[in-house]
């Protein structure tokens, strides 16, 4: 029988191109996303045209004929189209629709789930805040999520992302986004759309896509844990961004923010209250445009209570049993409450709040603090913010050994960090400006003295460092006025307590007073050599 030796047709040539390509079933269902700051681009090898058939799958059969055709054909032809955008009458009516379905009833909210429940039997019905019917895609949900998270892992390269919004696959997804019921289409929609905004050009085609921006925005009224953690991060992204404007105003109905601080205040998912809290604290630490229009109604709605509220019970979680899963939400906590306090007119429910400053007291008298290293840190920095506005804190604490210990204990944690640095120094002299050894007993003086030397190697290195920071910033012509007093003011104190403690002990030594407490008087010399050393 002799051999067909006729060359295969374009169309059949297409489909065998296709089945080469075909995804593997036993993939993950879940992908992980992009950070911005993990990203680093990779050589690819990646067919774009696999990249376009790959987008023209995910195209639902009842969008627009002309949206389908158009961009079937782009696809196919594997070039670039400018395709017509979904009618903004569409995606405002979407909002208007949202809105009124959810009927800010936030109670009915379940988003304490596992993860994987959000992913349904295909077929199965559910509701939706969008109240469109289910559509009947272009293949079968199944394999639109096996293309899908395929799509969303090729988005974490620059390359296959400038690619994708190239052939209008932020279109196809906003179809999506407005057509389908199902949660699993969404999140691997917003997951793909997450990871093509770490990347400048394709973010611009998100701001620039009309209506997506705000579509996006609409997804916080979802009901799904998985989804509504791609929706903060992706608004996240957005914020962060060089043009973070258009974000910023769809974010600022009243109903919106009210929806985030909800979310935060009352998921259990660790995975969504450190999303929904890092949306928070995109927006404190944002542009001053995007806190002018968005931290106002943000504080109208106790923002500040909710952070204090959360930063209690991550707190109680820590000192009774240490769950390592928590440790980046309580940093994330923080990290916005101190934030917050170093903003000019919106700081003051913060540095006047008691009950929060003897909780980020207590996070710097941890004894073990390598794993949360971080949010010690953050929380000495939060506590030289409150200091300077709530001054008469200091001496409250000024006979705490404890939190001197641990102020110390934070140094070397902070060796990278030159505000978190200042502000130790900051706390340290404050705390020792309201120390009156001339005035202390003998026993207290020594119990004072005996933290100090205890920690003398790790205040040498700290000063050590001091000194060299001091030299360079003379070879660099700058004056020592130009450097922090704080730093200067806590050596002088040093000294002073010091010397008093070497005066007083000789006393009472010739008088046979000697106290309970005795601390290394050789540790103590070395250590006032040294302070003396840096003074100068």
């Amino acid at each position: 029988m002799a051999l067909d030796t006729e060359p295969a047709t374009l169309q059949e040539q297409e489909e065998i191109d296709e089945e080469e390509w075909e995804p593997r079933l036993d993939a993950p269902a879940h992908h992980p996303s992009a950070p911005p700051d993990e990203l680093f681009e990779m050589l690819t090898t990646v067919d774009p045209s696999y990249i376009i058939s790959l987008i023209r799958k995910l195209l639902p059969t009842d969008a627009s004929d002309n949206y389908t055709s158009h961009g079937v054909d782009a696809c196919v032809d594997g070039k670039v189209a400018i395709n017509d955008h979904v009618e903004e009458s569409s995606a405002s009516q979407c909002g208007d629709e949202i809105l009124n379905s959810s009927n800010n009833s936030y109670e009915s909210m379940n988003i304490v789930q596992d993860y994987d429940k959000h992913a349904r039997p295909e077929g199965e019905n559910e509701e939706s805040c969008h109240g469109f019917n289910r559509p009947s895609n272009s293949v079968g949900e199944e394999a639109w999520e096996e293309y899908g998270c395929i799509l969303w892992d090729l988005a974490a390269s620059k390359t296959n992302a400038e690619l994708m919004v190239e052939n209008l696959v932020l279109e196809v997804l906003l179809a999506n986004l407005l057509v389908s019921q199902s949660v699993r289409v969404k999140e691997i929609s917003l997951g793909i759309i997450g990871n093509l905004a770490c990347h400048e050009v394709p973010l611009k085609h998100v701001v620039s896509t009309n209506g997506l921006v705000e579509i996006l925005v609409d997804q916080l009224c979802l009901d799904d844990t998985q989804c509504l953690c791609e929706a903060c991060r992706l608004l996240t992204l957005g914020l962060q961004s060089c043009e973070p404007i258009p974000w910023a105003e769809a974010l600022q109905p009243e109903h919106i923010l009210c929806r985030i601080l909800w979310i935060a205040e009352n998921t259990l998912n660790l995975q969504l209250i450190e999303k929904s809290v890092g949306l928070l604290l995109a927006i404190i630490e944002g542009q001053l445009e995007v806190v002018h229009v968005l931290l106002p109604p943000l504080m109208k709605l106790s923002l500040p209570s909710i952070l204090i509220n959360l930063l209690t019970f991550e707190m109680g979680k820590l000192t009774s049993e240490r769950i390592p899963e928590r440790y980046s939400v309580l940093d994330v906590v923080l990290r916005a409450i101190e934030a917050l306090s170093a903003i000019d007119g919106h700081s003051h429910e913060i540095c006047s709040n008691k009950e929060l400053f003897m909780l980020a007291c207590d996070m710097v008298k941890l004894t073990d603090k390598v794993e949360v290293a971080n949010s010690c840190v953050t929380a000495a920095v939060l506590i030289a913010n409150i200091l300077s506005d709530a001054t008469d804190l200091a001496s409250e604490i000024s006979q705490d050994l404890r939190f001197l210990q641990g102020l110390l204990d934070i140094f070397p944690f902070a060796s990278d960090d030159l505000e978190a640095q200042s502000a130790l120094w900051n706390i340290i002299a404050r705390l020792l400006l309201h120390v009156r050894e001339n005035e202390m007993s003998q026993s207290s003086l020594s119990q004072y003295v005996s933290v100090l030397a205890s920690k003398s190697d790790l205040i040498e290195d700290i000063l050590l460092d001091y000194q060299l920071d001091d030299c360079s910033d003379k070879d660099k012509g700058m004056t020592t006025s130009t450097k922090s007093n704080a730093k200067t003011t806590a050596i002088t104190r040093l000294i002073s307590i010091l010397d008093q403690w070497i005066v007083s002990k000789d006393s009472a030594e010739e008088n046979n007073m000697a106290g309970e407490v005795h601390p290394d008087k050789v540790s103590v010399n070395r250590l006032l050599d040294c302070c003396r050393k840096s003074s100068k």
